[in-house]
């Protein structure tokens, strides 16, 4: 015990001198000190485990002078600690560097461990072990959470209130009919929740965040540049957004970056600042110009039909009467074979007959005066004309009736 309370009195001022904790206070950096990230190792500080990165290895000849140093300052013997002693010591520091392998996944999160630089495993939430560093690498990214950045503008939070900034060198693009246009446009992403798309979300790509960005301006600037200014002004934008995340999905799978595009939203779309004045007054141009159109519309499409059915009136009324012409024709000619047919039987019978009816018909339509040579005076014969008191007293009834 004397030996083992002498090597403690001994690791204690190297221990509080780089910061660590020593053995007493309980701090993560171990023994080896260590600025209480967790993930340190006899070595020097590791990558920080739950962070996502990696830190750079200490300087190992220059930790093991100072400790060579310290051990020969404090120790009476010339720091000559003895077989067991170092033994203890060795086993002791073993322990506390295994015990630093221990971590923590968050619900969000997903945990890829590395032993010698190499993907071992992925991990799911809760406490879990892996070879401390530098055997063994931890990182955590949050795979669920939906990760937003923003092209053509600068948000920024000031007072509790959101001031945002036109970045022109960012949205102004131009169209495919020649025209400039300011796009102000969000991208929504997410790392991709599988085995390969969290390895190479890690190790494939060197900047996430930038590289999301500059896929998403560039195929923005494309999809702009194939459509013209009428489409990108006008309210219905979703062919537009949807060819983009589209066009960056494909890009982004290309590269292997392991991310998901979930939404593209234009959130500004504008003409240049210096000439928006001209294009509201042409915008305000190509309104009237519609409204004028769809007024002449409804007009052509109230006219049109009343013509076409007034020409299906007239030539339904021609067709009746071609029938009704081309039936009386057939007619009067059965009439007439007819009474051929009938003089070839008595011609004498059937001419008086003919010649009856057609004074019948010639003298029936007009005033009659009977004059009998035989007779005395005048000659006229009284008669009783029938027709025309019928007629006169029918008048007369209508008359009386007003």
């Amino acid at each position: 015990m004397g030996r083992f309370s002498k090597m403690k009195d001994v690791l204690m001022p190297w221990s509080n001198q780089n910061g660590g904790g020593g053995w007493k206070g309980g701090g993560n950096g171990g023994p080896w000190g260590g600025s209480g990230g967790g993930g340190g190792g006899p070595w020097g500080s590791g990558p920080q485990r739950g962070g996502g990165g990696g830190g750079n290895p200490p300087d190992l000849e220059e930790l093991l002078k100072r400790g060579q140093s310290t051990l020969k300052t404090v120790l009476p013997s010339g720091g000559n600690l003895g077989f067991k002693g170092i033994l203890l010591a060795i086993i002791i520091g073993a322990g506390i560097w295994l015990a630093t392998g221990f971590y923590r996944v968050e619900p969000d999160e997903v945990g890829v461990e590395l032993v010698f630089g190499e993907v071992t495993n992925q991990t799911s939430p809760g406490l879990n072990y892996n070879w401390p560093y530098p055997v063994g690498a931890v990182y955590t990214p949050e795979v669920l959470r939906i990760r937003e950045l923003t092209v053509g503008l600068r948000e920024s939070v000031n007072s509790g209130r959101v001031n945002t900034q036109d970045v022109v060198e960012e949205s102004l693009m131009l169209t495919g009919d020649e025209n400039i246009v300011d796009v102000d446009f969000k991208v929504q992403w997410r790392i991709r929740n599988t085995p390969d798309g969290v390895s190479n979300y890690l190790f494939e790509i060197q900047n996430p965040a930038g590289t999301v960005k500059a896929v998403a301006e560039s195929s923005m600037r494309e999809v702009v540049g194939q459509s013209n200014i009428d489409s990108i002004l006008g309210e219905n934008r979703t062919p537009i957004q949807q060819a983009v995340l589209e066009l960056m999905q494909t890009a982004l799978d290309s590269y292997n970056a392991g991310i998901e595009v979930t939404e593209v939203q234009m959130q500004k779309v504008d003409p240049p600042q210096q000439v928006i004045e001209s294009f509201r007054d042409v915008q305000a141009a190509r309104a009237d110009q519609e409204r004028i159109q769809n007024e002449a519309q409804a007009y052509a499409n109230r006219v049109v039909p009343e013509a076409r059915g007034e020409a299906a009136r007239i030539s339904e009324a021609a067709n009746a009467y071609r029938e009704q012409a081309v039936a009386e024709a057939n007619g009067q000619a059965q009439r007439f074979v007819k009474i051929l047919d009938e003089y070839a039987k008595a011609p004498d019978v059937t001419r008086e007959r003919l010649y009856l009816e057609t004074l019948e018909q010639v003298l029936g339509k007009n005033s009659k005066i009977i004059i009998d040579e035989s007779a005395g005076g005048s000659g006229v014969v009284p008669y009783l004309p029938l027709d025309q008191l019928n007629r006169n007293q029918g008048a007369a009834r209508s008359g009386g009736n007003q």
